[in-house]
C-alpha cells in the first residue's frame, strides 16, 4: 500500500504546476493534502473515479485546509479533533479495517511566536487524540507537522534555534509524541541521513542549494514497524514550497 502526503500550499496554484502529472505517476492508494487553501466548489479534481474524496475546509478563505483521496473506502471519516467543528480545517481521520489514517496541518507558531502558546496546547490535544485512536487500532499520521525535530532535520540548526518550527518547546512536543508510541518512519529507515528536507523558503536559490527543513512526516504506531516497507522524500517534485513524502506499507497483522 502506497501513501503520499503533500503540503501543496494552495491546490489551485499547484494543479497549474504539475500536480496531476505527479498524482497520476505516483498512483498512490491514499494521497493526503495540506494547505489546500480553498472552499467547497472552488475546484473540480480530475483524479478519476477510483478515488473517494474527503475535504476539510477552513472557514477563512484561502487558508489552511486538508484533503484525502483514497482508493479504499473508509469505514468512517472524522473532521477535526473534537466532536465540535474546528474552524481551520486541519485534521481528517479515516478509519480502515486495520488502521486509522490521520492527515494533519499543524498550526504554525508564527515568526514572532505569537501563536506558540496556542500551538503547544493544540499539540497536547492532538497527542491525546492520537492515543485514543491508538488504543483501538494502529495509527498512521501524515502531514506538515511544522517542526524540525532534531538538528539533522534542517540545514542551519544553530542560527535557527528558538525560531518558529525549531523552538525547544515545539521540538519537545514531537519528542513526547514519539515517546508515546510512534515511529518517525523516515528516521526508522534513515536514522543518520543528512540533507533530507521537505520544505524550502521561497528566497532566491534556497531550494537550488538545498537549504531546507524536514517538517513533513509520516509517523506510525510502533506496532506497525514490521509492516513498514519504505519511506521516501520526493524532493525533485516542484509545484509547492514543500515536496511530497511517501510511505509504503505491507501487510498489517
Amino acid at each position: 500500500m502506497k501513501l503520499i502526503s503533500w503540503n501543496v500550499n494552495g491546490l489551485r496554484a499547484c494543479v497549474n504546476k504539475g500536480f496531476y502529472e505527479y498524482f497520476k505517476e505516483a498512483n498512490a492508494d491514499i494521497f493526503c493534502l495540506q494547505e489546500t487553501k480553498l472552499q467547497e466548489g472552488q475546484i473540480e479534481m480530475e483524479i478519476g473515479e477510483a478515488y473517494h474524496q474527503y475535504w476539510n475546509y477552513a472557514e477563512k478563505k484561502g487558508y489552511s485546509g486538508t484533503a484525502v483521496f483514497t482508493k479504499m473506502e473508509p469505514l468512517s471519516v472524522r473532521y477535526g479533533l473534537e466532536e465540535d467543528h474546528e474552524p481551520e480545517g486541519r485534521v481528517i481521520t479515516l478509519e480502515f479495517q486495520d488502521f486509522y489514517l490521520v492527515t494533519v496541518y499543524t498550526p504554525n507558531a508564527k515568526r514572532d511566536l505569537s501563536r506558540l502558546d496556542y500551538r503547544l496546547e493544540w499539540e497536547d490535544r492532538f497527542r491525546n487524540y492520537l492515543l485514543q485512536l491508538d488504543g483501538k487500532k494502529p495509527v498512521v499520521v501524515c502531514g506538515d507537522l511544522n517542526v524540525a525535530h532534531q538538528e539533522i532535520d534542517l540545514k542551519n540548526a544553530k542560527s535557527n534555534r528558538g525560531n518558529s518550527g525549531f523552538t525547544p518547546e515545539e521540538r519537545e512536543k514531537m519528542t513526547s509524541l514519539l515517546a508515546a508510541g510512534f515511529v518517525d518512519t523516515y528516521r526508522y529507515f534513515y536514522p543518520d541521513q543528512t540533507d533530507a528536507y521537505t520544505w524550502w523558503s521561497f528566497m532566491p536559490k534556497v531550494r537550488e542549494r538545498n537549504i531546507g527543513w524536514r517538517i513533513d512526516y509520516f509517523l506510525a504506531s510502533e506496532r506497525l514497524a514490521p509492516a513498514l516497507l519504505r519511506a521516501g522524500i520526493d524532493s525533485q517534485v516542484m509545484g509547492s514550497d514543500h515536496c511530497p513524502v511517501v510511505l509504503e506499507l505491507g501487510t498489517i497483522e
